[in-house]
């Protein structure tokens, strides 16, 4: 465990596995989500200002919802959210199913080419063997 500040409010706590925000921010945001998520479930197709203002939770949190992929925008053809990568419409996250299958392909060949690097070069890797 690793004791830094909260990089929301600032206060230090215990972070474990590289958590950022303290267990209280954790929780308005987990909160935030409740209320955003129960407003699009009574009010499909709602737009991001509607659903800011119905529920007190700031625009940038909701678009930050998007990206993590926790909500989606039910119009296929959107101008909120675009690929990072190809410029392409997308209803959450931050890439298209394409480009998610295109860098999932190359982070995958550049695994390969490195673990041949160091094959090549005689680097290998020891594991504890159970006693």
């Amino acid at each position: 465990m690793e004791l830094i500040n909260c990089r929301k409010c600032g206060r230090a706590f215990g972070s474990v596995n590289g958590e950022q925000y303290c267990s209280k921010c954790r929780d308005d945001d987990h909160d935030d989500f409740i209320k955003v998520r129960d407003y699009l479930y009574d009010n499909p197709g709602a737009t991001v200002k509607e659903v800011s203002e119905e529920t007190g939770v700031s625009e940038k949190k909701i678009l930050k919802f998007l990206k993590e992929e926790r909500i989606e925008i039910a119009d296929e053809a959107n101008a909120i959210l675009s690929c990072e990568r190809c410029g392409k419409s997308i209803k959450s996250g931050k890439y298209c199913q394409k480009c998610k299958t295109e860098l999932q392909k190359e982070l995958s060949n550049a695994a390969k080419s490195i673990s041949a690097s160091k094959k090549e070069k005689g680097i290998y890797h020891i594991s504890k063997g159970k006693k």
